[in-house]
């Protein structure tokens, strides 16, 4: 009994350092975005764009001392990340600061699932940062966000059933 005890501990354990990496891994495709973002948002909402950037860079740090505290190596980021659709201006870099917090607030929902104690209650903290941020960046709120790609696809559409 207590070997079977102890598996789910490490099972649980594995879970969250997977979604810890997981968050590192997007919060690095975010920090490499909002270089992008920046670059090419218009001067009202520039401000706006360093703060969620420099936001980013913290959550970034915070997590590869958790994977490390964790006893794993952190995942690096990538050279370069390939953008969901063109950003050839201001209206496009708007569109993909509020996909990338998106994106961020599914992440961190998954890290919430797996994560108890202060590291729950800093993924939660993390997800409502990153659903505000998008709802500022698009002007649209979903009701659970994070959730919405949970729904089925990844546009948040039922999936089909059969």
């Amino acid at each position: 009994m207590n070997e079977a005890r102890e598996a789910q501990g490490r099972e649980t354990e594995d879970e969250e350092l997977r979604a810890l990496q997981a968050a590192l891994a997007a919060e690095h495709a975010a920090v490499y975005g909002y270089g992008v973002v920046g670059g090419r948002v218009g001067e009202k909402r520039r401000t706006e764009a360093r703060k969620a950037y420099d936001a980013h860079r913290a959550r970034r740090d915070a997590l590869v001392r958790a994977v490390k505290d964790a006893g794993a190596t952190p995942v690096a980021a990538a050279a370069g990340y390939a953008l969901p659709f063109p950003v050839p201006d201001a209206r496009a870099a708007v569109r993909l600061a509020a996909r990338l917090e998106d994106r961020l607030a599914g992440v961190y929902a998954d890290l919430v699932r797996a994560s108890t104690g202060e590291g729950r209650r800093g993924a939660a903290e993390a997800m409502r940062e990153a659903a505000v941020r998008s709802v500022r960046w698009s002007g649209e709120s979903v009701a659970f966000p994070g959730l919405a790609e949970r729904g089925g696809t990844a546009a948040g559409t039922p999936a089909p059933t059969a």
